[in-house]
């Protein structure tokens, strides 16, 4: 995402990191922005907590710092702060125009709506914002699909859109040309229960329609065995991640609410 971001030459003076989760992409977007103001807003209020001792931790160091060497100085003068604000990413407490800078890193799969999340990204965009974000694609945890598919048919990984179709929606909420792209990160395991911790670290699994109760001992026992089945030549088990990468710009408004087009019509400056 950040060497992606390095390409594109914008100097946002108000920037919104959606899906902040616990900052950890807060003190990066400082240092690439430093003169922006920043918000950070996730749903998850435990995370924004989490992600506001970080920036009081890391204020406190510097304001330690300056007050070393640079008497008189505090941490209102070093501009890490940033707001942080509780929301759906669909139904963001903004006004119109309000950023220029969407950034969103591996959260947008989170929520059941992407479409009405890149309507909402839009709204607040001024002309020309630039949104970036990544999110995770349908091949994502296959392995571990395929090990609980074979003893149920409860969804026990989340059903991520596939990249064309993510495509498709920015177009459809009047992004233009947007660019998508996508990799495959295969990262291997020792054991299933170290595999297994990470996929939980991740976040659970949030869909409404997921297994109420727990494996009994023989379908876990099951699942386990399908995940030893692909262990590789140097024993270890894999598990891929699809990464998917997008970019596209707010362009100006093209036709009105009721669907009248508008034309915009440029004076001549040399005609008298």
């Amino acid at each position: 995402m950040f060497e992606r971001l390095e390409l594109v030459k914008i100097s946002p003076q108000r920037l919104l990191d959606a899906g902040c989760g616990a900052g950890g992409d807060l003190a990066l977007l400082h240092k690439q922005f430093a003169q922006a103001q920043i918000l950070g807003v996730d749903a998850s209020a435990a995370m924004l907590a989490e992600a506001g001792s970080r920036l009081s931790a890391a204020l406190s160091s510097v304001s330690r710092l300056l007050a070393k060497y640079l008497p008189g100085k505090g941490a209102s003068s070093t501009g890490l702060d940033a707001s942080l604000l509780c929301a759906d990413f669909a139904q963001l407490p903004l006004g119109p125009n309000a950023v220029d800078l969407v950034w969103s890193n591996l959260a947008l799969h989170w929520h059941p709506q992407p479409d009405r999340v890149f309507r909402e990204w839009r709204r607040v965009l001024r002309l020309d914002g630039l949104l970036m974000f990544s999110c995770f694609g349908p091949d994502t945890c296959i392995q571990l699909r395929s090990a609980f598919a074979a003893v149920d048919a409860v969804p026990h990984v989340l059903p991520f859109v596939d990249m064309h179709d993510l495509g498709d929606m920015l177009v459809d909420v009047g992004f233009s040309t947007p660019v998508m792209d996508m990799e495959k990160i295969t990262v291997t395991y020792a054991s299933v229960d170290k595999l297994m911790a990470d996929v939980r670290a991740l976040g659970g699994n949030p869909l409404s329609t997921r297994r109420r109760g727990l494996l009994g001992k023989g379908d876990w026992s099951r699942v386990v065995g399908n995940l030893e089945q692909l262990r590789q030549a140097d024993g270890t088990i894999p598990l891929t991640f699809e990464i998917i990468y997008g970019h596209a710009f707010r362009p100006a408004t093209t036709v009105t609410s009721s669907g009248e087009a508008i034309i915009r019509i440029t004076p001549n400056p040399n005609r008298k």
